[in-house]
């Protein structure tokens, strides 16, 4: 097959392929089957999260000692391109709750660790991201939401956007301003969701990624405790930012996911449907694009898989996530377009899944940050800080 190719010049760990080959497996056998009404319907499968937290989906970042698989960063990859192959949606939700496993592993005490690592890896728990505001999206220093110190802990107050997986996690990372006097001071808070004062103010209605959960959060005098705080305070926003660089590998991971499918759907068409006496793949206008599908492909797995391997070995990555999440997640909406033009009036049909993954595709370009700004990080690795005050 051609992803065993592209994969096998990585020299994938036994491992790290059957960690790829369980979440494909669940993928065929929970999803496949389901996934168009889901998607018809904008269903949020809670149920299937289940069964990926038994199977260790859900843990696979999280340390054995904490409950979880102790899989590296790889192996994750893996298993979110899997799961987005057949379902973009349960994709971001399992790349989002892998995000917060790993910034509770990397920024919280062992109190935390201890607390929430064990919950998120095996008791079907999900994990929930709240950082952007009406005002604050690419510039997250500009979020108002404010934390105020109490006698016991902090008063959380304000309203938060685009909240993957809000309305059914356990805990939310958040971010809350902690001072007034410092635009940079942004700490954050581990808040269950159980708190008083938390409300799912609106789900949001979406162009794609349907069975995925995005609601609008709004924090009313919500209490929490000192030991809510996740790493130091006024330390937010690096913490933020060390969660969404790796959430960036799971991003391009799922674009390389909805690729592949556009690729696998695109092949067997152009196989099956039969143009002025021949099958349409033997027409170079069909066979050209397939060629440049598939090798666009190779290359946002390559970007992918070794961005990964630099997270795992605990070297810089920051750029090499930016590079693999711009390149895979624009080849992914480029050639969506592609496989809904093979399909030709079938593709804009909701008999064929390419006007799905087409819808899907878009939002690996905007998500974990947007293509600009990873063209910005990977600008000012070339060029230094060009725009600075002087």
């Amino acid at each position: 097959m051609l992803e065993e190719r592209s994969r096998a010049a990585f020299e994938l760990s036994e491992e790290q392929r059957a960690i790829g080959a369980l979440a494909a497996e669940i993928a065929a056998k929970e999803i496949a089957p389901h996934v168009a009404a889901w998607d018809r319907d904008h269903a949020f499968p809670r149920h299937l999260y289940t069964k990926l937290n038994a199977a260790g989906i859900l843990g696979i970042l999280v340390p054995e000692q904490y409950g979880g698989v102790g899989a590296d960063y790889v192996a994750y990859a893996l298993a979110i391109e899997e799961l987005a192959r057949v379902d973009a949606g349960a994709a971001v939700t399992v790349s989002v709750h892998s995000m917060i496993c790993n910034a509770v592993l990397k920024l919280g005490n062992e109190e935390q660790r201890r607390r929430y690592l064990p919950r998120l890896a095996s008791e079907d728990y999900l994990g929930a991201f709240a950082l952007t505001e009406p005002e604050a999206g690419s510039d997250a220093n500009a979020l108002r939401s404010t934390a105020r110190r109490s006698a016991d802990g902090y008063v959380l107050n304000g309203r938060k956007q685009w909240c993957t997986n809000g309305s059914y996690s356990g805990v939310i990372m958040g971010m809350f301003r902690t001072s007034d006097r410092d635009r940079g001071a942004i700490s954050a808070f581990l808040i269950e969701n159980s708190t008083p004062g938390i409300v799912v103010e609106r789900v949001t209605e979406k162009l794609g990624i349907h069975t995925s959960n995005t609601c609008d959060l709004a924090f009313d005098d919500v209490h929490v405790g000192r030991n809510a705080l996740l790493g130091e305070e006024g330390q937010g926003f690096s913490g933020a930012m060390t969660a969404l660089h790796g959430g960036r590998i799971g991003i391009a991971a799922q674009a390389c996911g909805i690729l592949a499918a556009c690729l696998d759907a695109s092949v067997k068409f152009a196989k099956e449907r039969h143009a002025f006496g021949k099958p349409i793949g033997a027409f170079e206008g069909v066979s050209f694009k397939l060629a440049q599908m598939a090798t666009d492909l190779d290359a946002a797995r390559l970007l992918t898989y070794r961005a990964a391997a630099l997270c795992s070995a605990g070297k810089p990555f920051l750029v090499e996530a930016s590079k693999a999440k711009l390149f895979a997640s624009t080849a992914a909406r480029r050639h969506a377009a592609e496989a809904v033009q093979i399909h030709g009036g079938y593709g804009y049909t909701t008999e064929f899944p390419v006007e799905r993954y087409y819808r899907d595709a878009k939002i690996t370009e905007i998500y974990e940050g947007t293509s600009e700004i990873q063209q910005i990080i990977i600008g000012r690795d070339l060029l230094g800080r060009l725009d600075r005050d002087r």
